[in-house]
């Protein structure tokens, strides 16, 4: 489990480790944040993967086809994965927690700084990686974005399975509001490298308990071996040693 990924990752221990819980009372409004832009190509997705851990989409990054520029950001990051996080029932299940609140979800959009070379060499940049965190609640008017990424679990229930996802653009799952809050943090799967600027938004998109129920439909185990439900795949808490979180409003 995660309190012991530090024995064979060591920087799980760390001073800058994700998820933490954003409390507004700690929060600084940086007037010197703009708005951040995502220009995404929807013909760069690729597959629909279960790895096992999580249920993820994967976009073609060999040049700069769908960047995200802008906010606490310089220059142009790539899409590359965006996988996804949730509990095992709907009142928890994201990774990081605002004033107290778990969402039922938490999407990420992992974007890589294309000036180290290649992702491998952006994961040892302090400015490698950006990812765009969108939280997900259960609600009464589900998005029906969603639904595109839920339509494919069927074809990817164990392990292993991929399924082609094509014609796909990832800024349909953002919010109306464009705010964020934003910090220096890490992966938040081992081995936790401390390379992300994290744009946290602020308002959650919404999405069924039934849509919620097909996301732990799926199972950790690969196709001959008995179901084990993928679920709970969320970090705990980490400490914030210190660290400033800012927010684009106030």
């Amino acid at each position: 489990g995660p309190e012991h990924w530090h024995e064979n990752y060591p920087m799980a221990k760390g001073d800058k480790q994700s998820p933490i819980e954003i409390s507004s009372k700690d929060v600084r409004h940086d007037t010197s944040l703009g708005p951040w832009h995502a220009s995404y190509d929807p013909g760069a997705a690729k597959t629909i993967l279960n790895n096992g851990r999580t249920c993820r989409v994967v976009f073609d990054d060999t040049f700069d086809r769908s960047v995200l520029r802008g906010g606490p950001l310089t220059g142009a990051y790539r899409l590359r994965p965006l996988p996804l996080h949730w509990g095992s029932s709907d009142d928890h299940g994201s990774e990081h927690i605002i004033d107290g609140l778990k969402y039922a979800a938490e999407l990420h959009m992992v974007h890589w700084n294309p000036k180290h070379g290649n992702f491998v060499g952006a994961l040892k940049q302090p400015d490698g990686v950006a990812v765009v965190g969108i939280f997900l609640k259960v609600g009464k008017t589900p998005k029906p974005e969603m639904k595109r990424i839920l339509e494919e679990i069927d074809n990817i229930k164990t392990k292993g399975k991929e399924a082609p996802f094509h014609h796909f653009d990832p800024s349909i799952l953002f919010p109306k509001s464009r705010d964020y809050w934003t910090y220096h943090g890490s992966f938040t799967t081992p081995p936790c490298e401390e390379c992300i600027t994290w744009i946290l938004l602020r308002e959650p998109i919404e999405v069924s308990s039934d849509q919620m129920a097909k996301l732990r439909s799926l199972s950790k185990n690969g196709e001959n071996e008995p179901v084990n439900p993928l679920v709970d795949n969320c970090r705990p808490i980490q400490p914030v040693k210190g660290r400033i979180v800012r927010a684009s409003f106030k």
